[in-house]
């Protein structure tokens, strides 16, 4: 049986990264892999017990100073020791860090990290990766975005690169109408149009310019926002000095987004850069028609006029233009783009198709890199075959 061991910073706060790494653990687990997920710090009590129910084994290295702390290091060299995992498989930065650089004390047979996102960083961060660049048997990206954009900074070698996106099983995220019925009545909702965002409350989101669209759209729009982030309070400061305290819903982290996915009747999105968000794959399988701001990572999931509209430019007036064009589309329309939307995501990111991608890169790269015991076994047939001739 082949172990991977999936590293990640920490499970402790989901997002679109932890939540991919966690559905390839637990696909990959599906399909007769043991797998390891390895949290750099924190527990991530409930994510744990989600990879657990899944088989998935969770280690934890406890590391409470980031990559300063050197127990962290030691216990993840011990752990490789002991283990032998057949590929390590790095996510986000600080666990691309750490895996590479412990290549130099324990074994790893391949090791692969995933970049999720567009943004390059500050000078440290570039310079982090470029200095460990030759680590990696390959890196890849979510995105042609994400690709282009540290290619561009010399962060990573595009000889050493594949593009592979994001999966999600669409089977389960999928139009519910009992359960779209079931929350618009909780909610009291009748001719309302109910659209939603998803994400941390942080600048990257842009959640002031969507505040501000809203101000422009008819007043039957309603918009819950799920996510918790350090913004909260200035945002639900903005939305009352706007007047749209009685329209805005901050809902904070929900375990559950689905539901709200199910219920909704369009997803906006206002990021100022993306990898390649989860969040609208979701939205798609559900059938949920998007409007988002075309960034780079955004345009490669939203089909403009066909799975949903993109602002094609920054900005309060643009982002309002198309919130209203999607309001005012007649509901045959829009429900025809929300079947587009899914049938986009079926046929290019389901979790399965992405799975058989993943088996295909592992088994590329592990051909060449025999296992400790077979190196062992080749240098001992070398020995007596060298004997026999002498």
């Amino acid at each position: 049986m082949s172990h991977a061991a999936v590293m990640i910073p920490s499970l402790d706060r989901i997002a679109g990264a932890e939540r991919q790494a966690m559905q390839l653990a637990k696909g990959l687990c599906h399909r007769g892999w043991r797998v390891t997920v390895v949290a750099l710090s924190g527990e991530g009590k409930a994510a744990r017990d989600e990879l657990h129910a899944g088989g998935v084994e969770f280690v934890t290295l406890g590391m409470r100073k980031g990559l300063a702390d050197l127990r962290g290091w030691i216990r993840l060299s011990r752990w490789l020791w002991r283990e032998h995992p057949d590929v390590v498989h790095a996510h986000l930065p600080q666990a691309a860090w750490l895996a590479r650089w412990s290549r130099a004390l324990a074994p790893m047979r391949v090791l692969v990290d995933t970049v999720h996102t567009s943004f390059t960083g500050k000078a440290g961060r570039r310079l982090g990766y470029a200095l460990s660049r030759w680590w990696p048997d390959r890196v890849t990206a979510v995105s042609r975005a994400a690709a282009h954009a540290h290619i561009g900074k010399g962060m990573v070698s595009e000889k050493n690169l594949t593009v592979l996106p994001n999966g999600i099983d669409i089977d389960e995220w999928r139009p519910d109408a009992e359960v779209r019925a079931e929350v618009r009545h909780a909610m009291g909702l009748t001719d309302d149009f109910l659209w939603l965002a998803v994400g941390r409350l942080e600048a990257v989101k842009d959640y002031p310019t969507l505040l501000k669209a809203l101000t422009f759209v008819p007043q039957l729009g309603r918009l819950v926002i799920l996510g918790e982030g350090p913004l909260r309070g200035e945002l639900t400061q903005l939305a009352a000095q706007l007047g749209l305290e009685h329209r805005v819903h901050f809902i904070g982290f929900q375990k559950d987004v689905r539901r709200w996915m199910q219920a909704a009747d369009g997803l906006v999105l206002a990021s100022r850069y993306e990898g390649l968000p989860m969040v609208l794959l979701e939205a798609g399988a559900c059938g949920l028609p998007c409007v988002a701001t075309a960034v780079a990572g955004t345009r490669e999931v939203v089909i403009n006029g066909e799975t949903g509209w993109l602002a094609c430019a920054e900005g309060v007036d643009a982002l309002a233009a198309v919130v209203s064009r999607m309001m005012r589309m007649p509901l045959a329309e829009r429900y025809a783009m929300g079947q587009r939307a899914r049938h986009s995501v079926i046929e290019r990111f389901s979790m399965e198709s992405v799975l058989d991608r993943w088996e295909r890169l592992y088994a590329e790269l592990l051909e060449p890199r025999p296992t400790r015991g077979k190196r062992v076994r080749a240098r001992e047939a070398l020995t007596r075959q060298s004997a026999t001739e002498a």
